[in-house]
């Protein structure tokens, strides 16, 4: 009897601790590749215990430092500042539209839900950050498109607004003598920290994983994020092996761990990020009981 009224929650610690294990076995199965020699590796194919180990393809990474230390820098002060702006324009753009009282909250809700279905394109959205507004070669480019401020954020946050923050605080407040910047402040945001927590999170993870900005704006190496730093990497290799043939290309093969080399770029963008994010998770809890409203 004891049995039975334990196993729907024995099933569900079942079903997560399957759950992690099949979320951390493909990350330790990279790890672990990453650091098998090469020849190994292509004799025997992926392994999580390593014939021979072998730190090859961080020496090549590594190779300059410099570099990569550099990317490194941008990258953080990129998501940082990135995360930071995006959350206060965001919210700044999604209370309005969640006041009911609010004239154009009807108009704006249509325009940023109009922005995500359509878009101008590629062409002008290159030519309007590079000709108009000019920041190519600049932290602005790795910061500002498509990345600053999303309509899938705003419509999220706008949503939790209108659910969760009583009107009678807001009324409460202002009968007091607050005006909106204090209301916002002091009391929808303090408030909102579930909501800010979780789109703080998507927005460094965007920010993090974002290349294609330093592909489309950026063209000098200290500006590189490092996503788009090891993605040039990996495409300069299979360049060069490309315009190779013969026994230069076999020397080249020996010599270049390319396998493992992607396994290790993997580890060295991933990383930091993996270990970062216990951090995010519990003020992401934090926020919820904080934020949280009595009834």
């Amino acid at each position: 009897m004891l049995l039975l009224k334990r196993s729907p929650q024995f099933l569900i610690h079942l079903f997560f601790v399957l759950y992690i294990a099949a979320t951390i076995f493909p990350l330790l199965l990279i790890f672990m590749v990453s650091i098998t020699e090469e020849k190994s590796l292509l004799r025997n194919g992926y392994s999580f215990f390593p014939e021979i180990i072998d730190f090859s393809a961080y020496t090549y990474l590594f190779y300059d430092s410099s570099t990569i230390v550099n990317a490194y820098a941008v990258t953080i002060f990129v998501t940082v500042a990135g995360t930071f702006c995006g959350l206060l324009l965001t919210a700044l753009f999604a209370y309005p539209i969640s006041r009911k009282d609010f004239p154009l909250r009807k108009l704006l809700t249509f325009y940023v839900f109009f922005t995500m279905l359509f878009n101008g394109g590629l062409v002008p959205w290159y030519l309007v950050y590079t000709n108009l507004l000019n920041i190519n070669n600049t932290l602005l480019a790795l910061i500002v498109p498509n990345l600053l401020i999303g309509g899938f954020n705003v419509l999220i946050m706008r949503t939790f607004f209108t659910t969760t923050i009583p009107p009678e605080v807001i009324e409460s407040a202002s009968m007091d003598g607050a005006g909106e910047l204090r209301i916002f402040f002091q009391i929808v945001l303090r408030l909102s920290l579930p909501v800010m927590a979780t789109i703080g999170l998507f927005m460094t993870l965007a920010y993090w994983n974002d290349w294609y900005n330093s592909l489309i704006y950026i063209n000098d190496i200290d500006m590189y994020s490092i996503q788009y730093l090891l993605n040039k990497t990996l495409t300069d290799i299979q360049v060069v092996l490309n315009q190779t043939t013969g026994s230069l290309q076999s020397q080249l093969l020996a010599s270049v761990p390319t396998e493992t080399v992607r396994m290790a770029m993997a580890v060295v963008g991933l990383g930091p990020i993996v270990l970062a994010y216990p951090f995010f998770q519990r003020y992401i809890v934090q926020g919820m009981t904080v934020g949280a409203v009595k009834g």
